[in-house]
């Protein structure tokens, strides 16, 4: 029975991953996510129904529009099967068995889900815009607020206070605020951008103020350097390409959602020591 709901997960995650091509296209431009329905954007036929099944249409149609039979990029399927993977690995981290199936967990594995699929649309809108919509960032953390009241309502043993969800948005966003402000003090030049404060506050919102916000922090700086470094060793001294910070921060929070507790007690054995209560 477990294998069931594990497709139906995976499944899901395809479809999402589906609406989120059109978000991660529309949405930079200011353009809805809802109307004109997909189409094609070099002849402007409408994508038919059949045509639109996550993945295999893409496979059966040979990456190529049925009408004018211009290429189709290959990272619509890449999205969606890259989303589907991360549907499936969020249930079984929440629900890894058949026992565990129960309201509260299924909640959480969609609540978290939900927010790892904003990060994926974070990342590769900032990635090829340098943006960081609003919409998916500052005015999805009442949202989080809101979901996570649920959880705890719903009696999910992780589920956060109310207050810890609220204190983690604030030191969120209030940590690389008064980084950006620093850095500009000393460099007269802008370090971060303020999408990057805004999605780390709604990182906090969701995961909370400790540990997961020290983790991210600490973990999206050695993956941004992971990247850096190689670049500057290969192009020289000359290499002054600004890279978006949004998608370090994303990865770092999706790696706290499949494995943090167990990452933190490997890099900081006995951080279950400290403790705050709200």
């Amino acid at each position: 029975m477990h294998i069931v709901f594990s497709i139906y997960a995976l499944v899901l995650g395809l479809l999402v991953g589906s609406f989120l091509n059109v978000v991660i296209s529309r949405m930079p431009e200011g353009r809805s996510v809802a109307y004109p329905p997909s189409h094609c954007p070099i002849c402007g036929s409408n994508i038919r129904a059949y045509d639109n099944i996550p993945v295999l249409s893409w496979l059966i149609l040979k990456g190529a529009c049925r009408d004018c039979k211009s290429g189709i990029s290959p990272l619509y399927p890449v999205m969606e099967l890259l989303t589907g993977l991360i549907a499936l690995l969020i249930f079984w981290k929440y629900v890894p068995s058949i026992e565990a199936l129960n309201w509260a967990n299924v909640s959480a594995a969609a609540y978290y889900f939900g927010f790892a699929a904003t990060l994926i649309a974070i990342t590769y809108i900032d990635i090829r815009h340098y943006i960081i919509p609003d919409q998916l960032s500052i005015y999805a953390i009442p949202f989080a607020v809101l979901g996570m009241l649920g959880l705890d309502y719903m009696g999910f043993v992780g589920a956060l206070s109310w207050k810890a969800s609220v204190l983690g948005a604030t030191l969120g966003g209030g940590v690389l605020l008064l980084a950006a402000a620093v850095w500009w003090i000393l460099r007269r030049t802008e370090g971060m951008g303020m999408g990057d404060v805004k999605l780390l506050a709604l990182i906090g919102a969701v995961l909370g103020p400790w540990p997961a916000l020290f983790f991210i922090l600490f973990a999206s700086s050695f993956l941004a350097l992971f990247v850096i470094l190689p670049l500057r060793i290969m192009r020289g001294n000359g290499f002054k390409h600004a890279l978006p910070y949004g998608p370090f921060l994303a990865a770092a929070a999706l790696l706290w959602i499949l494995h943090g507790p167990y990452l933190m007690e490997f890099w900081l054995p006995g951080y279950e020591v400290i403790k705050i209560n709200l």
